[in-house]
């Protein structure tokens, strides 16, 4: 536990991506089998406790402390694990810190009372750091900033393969990974699990246009516009999906590689094919037209599905690209065979659910900045711009393809809630919720309208910070109100990509990825924008059975 915790509290203190990976490099370099292994697994998200929750930590800390205090404190501070660590009233320190692989595996195989029991004692023996990091293994939700796919990355530099390599077996592994251990240490040969219907790492797309140069007129070379060497066609607001039918197995990932298969079972339903193709998963309206993206939200993240919800909400897929058909590998072959094979494939397999992402002609660059901005749909982000020659390559090549979205929406809103953050962020305010002004029973009130965790400089949060404290008027355990009416009041220019009605929030209104662009030092809160304001960027609904 004592090289596990040491690791973890190294990556919640960095912000380098770079650093992040030099640190799991050389823990896994240097802590043997099986440890590795299971830290492998809490890394990536793959381990699961069943017998001890977040519940169970609850239980433990208000039988041993008074549970208003602790209450009170975990409020202040945020997090369960920091909270129970620095609370638990173990004193008497560990003569032998047990190794994170007794700790697993002596609670895979426990009932809850025995695992609820194991943790208690090992919260007895260790130390603040030591307990954070156990409760942390054990509920999942590091917040370290840590992804899977950073993890596989440092896997790959460890043993000097891709990424792409790693991620093309990982559906057939399972913790402790010593296989794919043995593999990298050079030890074993590459591990080749018999996996049908596998995954396939997928293709990312650069930016055409980085954030910070967004109001540069001539951001975009008019040279790269070519319709010889690039296509374009539209961006859709879904999820990027990878669909597999192989060897009588129908299966659907995410980009990430994470299965999403028991889902969507009325996509797989359609899936007739023996092929892999590389879409985007969206949810088709009444009126044949694509949905707003929360229609899908409404079907992500389920255990199960409902014949209702599927005919309330029916799933497609439309296609970007083809990766394998048959038993042929097309991800060599230029993008502007594998586009003629796609149409080709679209077109036999003659299903509602599978459709083709339209090109959109490539002319000049003013013909295209105009269709990037107004597109003939809401539910399109903007454009993906591909080298004719390109192949389908694993990661984020620079050169072969591009994404150009439309600009985003802007409102000045003002800010009337603050939490605090999490991880490196614990101490801070840093999580901001924001409204806009409408016509109330007394007169111009503010309604919220969003909340947004991102898009500032560290700097910028510890003037926010430094805001919310000298200007709070009320306090919710880690939520602070501050002031804003019309005489005072922080400004906050808002960015969106998408706004679409919803019952669940008292404006009626909800936004789509909303980020903080800019701070308005210099706006008066009765400058604000209003609720109508809002109301006019709605999009028609396609959910209705108008046309």
């Amino acid at each position: 536990m004592q090289a596990f915790s040491d690791l973890l509290e190294r990556l919640i203190l960095t912000a380098s991506r770079n650093t992040k990976i030099e640190l799991m490099v050389n823990y896994f370099r240097q802590t043997p089998n099986p440890a590795r292994g299971w830290t492998l697994a809490v890394l990536t998200g793959e381990l699961d406790i069943p017998g001890v929750k977040g519940g169970s930590i609850r239980r433990l800390i208000e039988d041993r402390v008074d549970p208003e205090l602790f209450r009170m404190s975990y409020d202040y501070v945020g997090d369960l694990a920091e909270t129970v660590s620095l609370m638990w009233p173990g004193t008497r320190g560990a003569n032998r810190i047990p190794p994170i692989d007794d700790v697993i595996e002596a609670l895979l195989g426990a009932t809850r009372a025995e695992g609820e029991r194991l943790v208690a004692g090992w919260l007895d023996m260790l130390e603040p750091p030591q307990r954070w990091a156990l409760i942390k293994m054990v509920t999942g939700g590091l917040r370290i900033g840590v992804s899977a796919r950073l993890a596989k990355v440092a896997l790959a530099e460890m043993g000097g393969v891709e990424p792409a390599e790693i991620e093309e077996i990982w559906h057939g592994l399972a913790p402790p990974y010593e296989s794919l251990f043995d593999w990298l240490d050079g030890k074993a040969d590459k591990p080749s699990p018999d996996i049908k219907a596998p995954f396939r790492p997928v293709m990312l797309a650069h930016p055409l246009v980085t954030k910070d140069k967004r109001d540069d007129p001539d951001a975009v070379d008019p040279a790269i516009i070519d319709p010889d060497i690039f296509a374009a066609e539209w961006k859709y607001d879904g999820i990027r999906v990878q669909a597999v039918s192989e060897r009588g197995v129908r299966r659907m990932y995410t980009r990430t590689g994470d299965d999403i298969s028991h889902t969507f079972p009325d996509v797989l339903a359609a899936m007739d094919f023996e092929a892999a193709i590389d879409g985007e998963l969206l949810i088709r309206a009444p009126n044949g037209e694509v949905a707003p993206f929360n229609e899908l939200q409404q079907r992500l993240n389920r255990k199960t599905v409902t014949k209702k919800q599927m005919e309330a909400r029916p799933a497609m897929i439309r296609a970007y690209d083809i990766l394998v058909e048959g038993d042929e590998d097309l991800r060599s072959l230029p993008f502007s065979e594998r586009r003629k094979r796609l149409e080709a494939f679209v077109e036999k397999s003659a299903s509602d659910r599978i459709d083709i992402s339209p090109l959109v002609p490539v002319t000049n660059l003013e013909a295209l900045e105009a269709a990037r901005n107004e597109p003939p749909a809401p539910e399109i982000e903007g454009l993906m711009l591909k080298r004719w020659d390109s192949v389908y390559e694993a990661g984020r090549p620079t050169g072969p393809w591009y994404k150009w979205k439309r600009d985003p929406f802007l409102i000045d809103a003002v800010m009337m809630y603050a939490q605090r953050g999490h991880g490196r962020r614990s101490s801070f305010y840093s999580d901001f919720t924001f409204g806009v002004w409408r016509e109330g029973e007394e007169g111009d009130e503010i309604t919220p309208v969003g909340k947004a965790y991102f898009g500032f400089t560290d700097e910028e949060l510890k003037q926010l910070d430094k805001f919310v404290r000298e200007n709070t008027i009320d306090r919710f355990g880690p939520v602070r109100s501050v002031k804003a009416n019309k005489d005072k009041g922080l400004v906050l220019e808002v960015a969106f990509e998408g706004l679409q009605r919803s019952p669940r929030h008292k404006s009626g209104l909800a936004m789509r990825f909303p980020r903080i662009n800019r701070i308005r030092w210099d706006k008066p809160s009765a400058e604000a924008d209003r609720l109508e304001t809002l109301e006019k960027m709605l999009p028609a609904d396609p959910l209705s059975d108008k046309g």
